[in-house]
């Protein structure tokens, strides 16, 4: 079997003043949380948005798996639509320590590339630092991070770092080869979109 050297970068806020927020992109861009556990709604965003950069480590989840990472204390999906379609989402993940993962973030290939991503990362880490307001049994957040890796978009670090994160720690490994997925089989990038 093949690997390939992937590079990963873990970047964090240590404050709410760090972030950055971007500007709102035009057309109609709602983001809301998706109050109600759905492991189906998670696996399609998962799926769509993960399938052409490699995102596995889900996949191989069955129902009641999903259903107990989505309903875990503190854990939250913020969704991003334009028009009423979903275009991306960002899931969060409190720790115990006060610390707040992103642990997924990213857009639908057909929306990348028009302003949202910057705007929805705004309103994640917003939604993290916020996050003990929505669940008082938890510790206060007193920081946020997030990972990405060489497998991700080619914009996404940038849009961390302009976002008012920072890089933490890096790490270098080998991982075993595996094709893009796509949402389902046989499906990758929607054909004239900016992966």
């Amino acid at each position: 079997m093949s690997t390939i050297t992937v590079t990963t970068w873990s970047l964090r806020q240590t404050s709410p003043a760090d972030l950055r927020p971007a500007a709102e992109p035009a057309g109609a861009v709602v983001i809301t949380r998706a109050a109600v556990v759905s492991p189906e709604f998670s696996r399609f965003l998962y799926t769509a948005v993960g399938g052409d950069v490699r995102w596995t480590d889900r996949l191989g989840l069955g129902y009641e798996q999903w259903r107990a990472l989505l309903a875990a204390p503190g854990v939250e999906t913020w969704v991003a639509y334009e028009d009423g379609t979903p275009a991306g989402y960002a899931e969060l993940a409190a720790g115990a320590d006060g610390s707040v993962e992103i642990v997924y973030f990213g857009l639908l290939p057909a929306f990348r590339g028009r302003g949202i991503g910057g705007h929805l990362l705004s309103r994640a880490a917003e939604r993290a630092w916020d996050l003990g307001d929505r669940w008082p049994d938890l510790a206060p957040t007193r920081t946020v991070w997030l990972h990405t890796c060489s497998k991700d978009g080619p914009h996404a670090m940038d849009n961390y770092v302009r976002r008012g994160f920072t890089v933490f720690d890096t790490k270098v490994e080998e991982e075993p080869e595996v094709a893009a997925p796509g949402p389902w089989p046989g499906a990758l990038a929607i054909p004239g979109s900016q992966s």
